[in-house]
């Protein structure tokens, strides 16, 4: 059973939720409950939330929510640089 672990953004629409992004994270636990813990947002999500950042565990290529926040437009570019600088370190050769 591969479990892998992943950051999905999505930006409220007038049509529901849309998916903007996905990080990778890989199959660490650890790693990425660090790297989730490090971002900046609200974790009392709700459905009026413009902007949301969801961690997923992937287990056989089902989805199972972790953890989500709510963030503003600069929480979000903040995060990216986080997740985008965290995800170097990790698989860069």
């Amino acid at each position: 059973m591969e479990t892998t672990f992943h950051i999905l953004l999505h930006l409220k629409t007038s049509d529901g939720h849309e998916n903007l992004g996905r990080f990778f994270l890989g199959g660490d636990r650890t790693m990425a409950d660090k790297l989730f813990s490090q971002l900046k947002g609200n974790p009392d999500v709700t459905d009026q939330c413009g902007l949301c950042i969801e961690f997923v565990e992937l287990r056989d290529s089902l989805p199972y929510n972790v953890e989500m926040l709510s963030c503003t437009l600069d929480q979000l570019a903040e995060n990216c640089k986080i997740i985008t600088k965290a995800i170097f370190k990790r698989f860069a050769v």
